[in-house]
């Protein structure tokens, strides 16, 4: 299965091997604290882990999974025998796989035992992993296929768009009159566009995205849509973009991330498929798992219940077991050479009903990405009800990275917003679940553990405008980062927007006092790379346009391989420049320089063959070692998008439609993380980016209620539908009918249903931004702000947000 996978074999079995590893795990295990301690008991079956913000559930995680591991050890030592089985440890992000993979070597070298008999995934790695092992089983050759990650641009979406316009005009027509039109062709049009190009593409993607993450099918789609009687037919138009999404992936050989999570699981349907993976794997531990959707579960569920952990584990009564029956409301789909499609759910997978040695580690309170991705922290919080009645559960809520006053701010607006929802709830239909799981962090009780505050370690602020905000921010910044270089510092904003804006109104300050910026937003918005690629290969492939020219022309200077100089007057005339003629003026030593790099380019057009372009251009701009990987990932991309028709046309085609239409993600290297919590460093920073990451100062500006936690609103050209917005109800009945409520609501509460969950996570967003900072939490709501950030000139009085004002309420004096 991985990379790692080990025969934990032990050559010897004397008493004092056994002691002697004995005495190291309960080394470790005292360095632990109480819910760290319980993870590094374990021994077999399920367990839930609800873990605060800051109370070290990856250190634990890996301690608990280097002890896993060292048990397999002293078994095979104490029966004589080998185990060829491994855990496999899952995680969020590829950053936080290399972060654990780390703190697992480092406990397994405590141990003084090889760092091996581990692997560790992202969700997708180990899906892809699974299907590429047995591709007459998962339906995927992917030599032949290409991975996409669908949204509201790409062209599938937009030629599923078409395609079901094209054979549904009844009810497109429906929509296109929407609540009342008159005919009039100038609305007619405009309409028509917003239709096309706005509410069908986004209720494709976010349908697509839910739907097929927890095995829906459009069929399933098309039978809840009988359920309910809104005059669009929401989720009949839903389950037909769906459904030509689907046919135009099958028919080009293209994949999404869901599919391999499908593809995984067709491949666990097969019986010795099935026993081939989980022999290989004693242990599942899964962190971060608030953010899973129901497939990504059920795979690692069957993958976790291969047997007993350690080959002796307790299948005691009342264990959580594998779920492998798919819910008559969520059938698992099967995926047939060829591409996903859903049949009869009348499939399930063979079930004994095994216990499951698995570990899910989470915390619900920080689940953030459930209103743009289909993750949903109502799983997890199952699971965890589950395991606490069998006492499977544990508890991580001593937390050591904050001061005792943040630490009391951050549950302090936790028990607010709770208690304003079951104050404010008047509507029966809303979910029944608060936004927050009543979890309370505690400082931990050794002492000094949790950092000492600086000044008070809260201070709330309320400035007149937002460039008062910028003054008293930028002078706390001043203060203590120049009064001690070795700390960390960052401002943490709710949009890219607003980052923007604010590292324009610091950067004269932060250059002043030689304090480095880093603006996290642009250097994401940069995605450079594809860009930079795509400009030359468009000069190598028309060097006389002058626009192709000046931009191939602006990525050199821009990587500082020519002097900066007036690019204008060099593409005003591209043949002069490139081959001057004998007439000609002679060109300035800088301009011979870019001269003589443009005709090396155009020479390697020439010369090299077609698959080596992309990385010999990588080289050409003096590319760093991430830069290269990511380089070489676009060229392998690209190289298999075009097979079969490798021309410089369908190059530039292909890198068009990715610069244009996705976000290619950039490869990432160990040191991620590290660059956005640099000593000495003001890092500006979405509050969505920041989870996982903190500091010592956060700084958390512009709380308006306008934003946190916001509202909902339609926006007002596609007001002719109606007060609501059809991919948001399409999402909210979804999730009804996964949930298993009685009966798929109608749109009015759909929609409620919707703002619901968009204000609990935007709460749980902010409450995840304040627990972001050890030793100083430094907040403020503007008295004038812009009330959209596109605008940040047209200012007016905005409401604070409301947990802001509770905390002014409960904390005056701060």
């Amino acid at each position: 299965m991985s990379e790692t996978n080990v025969t934990a074999t032990v050559s010897v079995s004397q008493p004092s091997f056994v002691a002697l590893l004995q005495e190291r795990i309960a080394l470790i295990r005292s360095t632990l604290r109480p819910g760290q301690q319980q993870m590094a008991d374990w021994q077999s079956g399920p367990l839930a882990v609800s873990a605060v913000p800051g109370a070290g559930k990856s250190t634990g995680m890996a301690a608990a999974a280097a002890i896993a591991i060292a048990r397999q050890y002293q078994q095979a030592a104490e029966s004589r025998t080998s185990s060829r089985r491994q855990l496999v440890v899952v995680t969020f992000t590829r950053s936080a796989a290399a972060n654990i993979k780390a703190k697992i070597r480092h406990y397994l070298k405590q141990l003084s035992l090889p760092q091996t008999g581990f692997a560790v995934y992202t969700l997708h790695g180990l899906a892809l992993n699974i299907a590429s092992r047995h591709p007459d089983l998962s339906g995927l050759e992917l030599e032949n296929v290409t991975l996409i990650t669908p949204n509201q641009s790409h062209r599938f979406i937009r030629t599923a768009v078409e395609q079901w316009i094209n054979h549904h005009p009844q009810l497109y027509l429906r929509l296109l009159e929407g609540q009342q039109f008159d005919g009039e062709e100038t609305e007619r049009l405009r309409r028509q566009s917003v239709l096309r190009t706005e509410i069908l593409p986004d209720l494709a993607t976010t349908v697509i995205h839910e739907a097929k993450s927890s095995g829906i099918s459009p069929e399933q789609l098309r039978q809840w849509s009988q359920e309910t009687t809104d005059a669009y037919e929401i989720l009949t138009i839903a389950a037909g973009l769906y459904e030509q999404y689907q046919n135009l992936m099958r028919s080009r050989d293209f994949i999404d991330y869901d599919d391999m999570i499908l593809a995984a699981l067709r491949v666990l349907e097969n019986d010795s498929a099935r026993r081939i993976e989980q022999n290989q794997v004693f242990a599942v531990f899964e962190d971060e798992a608030q953010d899973s959707s129901p497939l990504q579960t059920q795979l690692l569920e069957i993958l976790a219940s291969g047997g007993e952990a350690g080959g002796r584990g307790q299948g005691a009564g009342g264990e959580l077991t594998a779920r492998f029956s798919p819910n008559p409301q969520s059938p698992l789909p099967l995926i047939p050479r060829g591409g996903p499609t859903f049949p009869n759910p009348q499939s399930p997978i063979p079930n004994p009903q095994s216990p499951i040695n698995l570990i899910r580690v989470g915390d619900p309170n920080q689940a953030i990405n459930s209103t743009f991705t289909p993750a949903d922290p109502i799983y997890f919080r199952e699971f965890c009800q589950e395991c606490d009645r069998s006492n499977k559960l544990a508890t991580m809520d001593q937390a050591g990275r904050s001061t005792a006053m943040i630490i009391a701010a951050a549950n302090s607006a936790l028990k607010w917003v709770n208690d304003s929802y079951d104050k404010n709830k008047k509507s029966p239909h809303l979910p029944l679940s608060a936004p927050f799981s009543l979890q309370t962090i505690r400082p931990v009780q050794q002492t000094d553990v949790n950092p000492a505050p600086v000044g008070r370690g809260l201070e709330l602020h309320i400035p007149r405008d937002i460039y008062h905000t910028v003054e008293l921010l930028s002078q706390r910044v001043i203060e203590l980062l120049t009064e001690d270089m070795g700390k960390s510092a960052a401002v943490l904003v709710r949009e890219n927007r607003q980052g923007r804006w604010l590292a324009e109104a610091l950067a004269p300050k932060c250059k002043e006092h030689n304090i480095t910026l880093f603006d996290v937003g642009e250097s994401d918005r940069r995605s450079h790379v594809p860009q930079e690629i795509l400009a030359l290969l468009q000069f190598c492939d028309r060097p006389h346009s002058p626009d192709y020219l000046k931009a191939a022309l602006e990525a050199l200077v821009k990587r500082q391989l020519i002097p900066t100089q007036d690019l204008n007057a060099l593409a005003s005339l591209p043949e002069e420049f490139l081959y001057p003629g004998p007439l000609a003026a002679p060109q300035s030593e800088v301009v011979q320089k870019a001269s003589h790099l443009c005709r090396s380019l155009l020479r390697a057009r020439l010369e090299l063959p077609l698959y080596q372009i992309i990385s010999f251009l990588a080289l050409t701009l003096n590319y760093d070692q991430a830069e290269l990987a990511t380089a070489d990932k676009l060229s392998e991309r690209v190289n298999k998008q075009i097979a079969g028709n490798n021309s410089m046309g369908a190059m530039l085609s292909a890198l068009s439609e990715i610069v244009n239409s996705e976000r290619f993600e950039p490869v990432e290297t160990d040191d991620s993380e590290a660059r956005y919590t640099r000593n000495g460093q003001l890092t500006i920073i979405t509050m969505h980016k920041a989870k996982g990451l903190d500091w010592n100062y956060v700084f958390i500006p512009f709380l308006h209620e306008n934003l946190i936690p916001g509202r909902f609103w339609v926006p007002p050209q596609s007001q002719f539908l109606g007060d609501f917005t059809l991919s948001e109800v399409a999402r909210a009945q979804i999730r009804a009918a996964l949930h298993g409520e009685t009966g798929i609501p109608e749109v009015t509460s759909a929609w409620e249903q919707a703002k619901h969950l968009k204000t609990a996570e935007e709460y749980r967003l902010l409450y995840v931004a304040m627990t972001r900072a050890k030793q100083l939490l430094w907040m403020s709501a503007a008295q004038k702000a812009p009330f959209t950030w596109s605008k940040p000139e047209n200012l007016q009085e905005q409401a604070p947000c409301p947990v802001f004002s509770a905390l002014k309420r409960q904390f005056p004096e701060f």
